[in-house]
């Protein structure tokens, strides 16, 4: 599990060099294949990665992006948000879409194969280890917990977002960066 780091920035991060999106097709939360690249080509994304059994970071970034959404003026484009999961095992299309619903049902979410999730979240500079199990049946898993942020008109994230992001920092930075304005 990642925690929020008390010195977390106030604000996104720009990259010096924008990431393109991962090319990675799972199957979503209906039990459909879902391709990132082609489902979200010109739109603006927010990408994540992480689980539902998550018990703080997870929750608490979809509950902040959720409400920062809801807050963003009219007029302004709504960024996609998918959430890739990186417990394969237990986060099936059912637990994705139940889970996500409690925060935004237009949320996608996506499961598969865990070597193919770590294999994008590397090519955008996230960690996603292998989860580990233990003789006692728990589960213990690790991920970064930034939200990339890509930008419709060139479909690379230009900017992220740290863990313990607050959802007025997320209202008041998305419409920028979703531009392509990482600065």
């Amino acid at each position: 599990m990642t925690s929020p780091s008390a010195s977390a920035p106030a604000g996104p991060v720009a990259f010096d060099t924008p990431f393109a999106k991962p090319r990675l097709v799972l199957t979503d939360q209906d039990g459909k294949p879902y391709d990132l690249v082609r489902r979200t080509a010109g739109r603006p994304l927010l990408l994540y990665f992480g689980y539902t059994h998550c018990p703080d970071v997870c929750p608490t970034t979809m509950a902040d992006l959720a409400g920062a959404l809801q807050r963003l003026r009219h007029g302004t484009a709504r960024p996609q948000v998918v959430f890739v999961s990186t417990d394969p095992d237990r986060d099936t299309p059912a637990a994705l879409k139940k889970w996500l619903a409690s925060f935004d049902p237009r949320f996608i979410g996506l499961t598969g194969d865990f070597t193919a999730v770590q294999k994008a979240a590397r090519s955008v500079g996230i960690g996603v280890p292998p989860p580990e199990r233990h003789a006692d049946g728990t589960v213990t898993v690790s991920h970064g917990a930034e939200v990339l942020a890509f930008s419709p008109g060139d479909d690379k994230a230009h900017a992220m977002f740290p863990s313990g992001t607050s959802m007025r920092t997320y209202t008041a930075d998305l419409p920028r960066i979703l531009r392509g304005a990482s600065s």
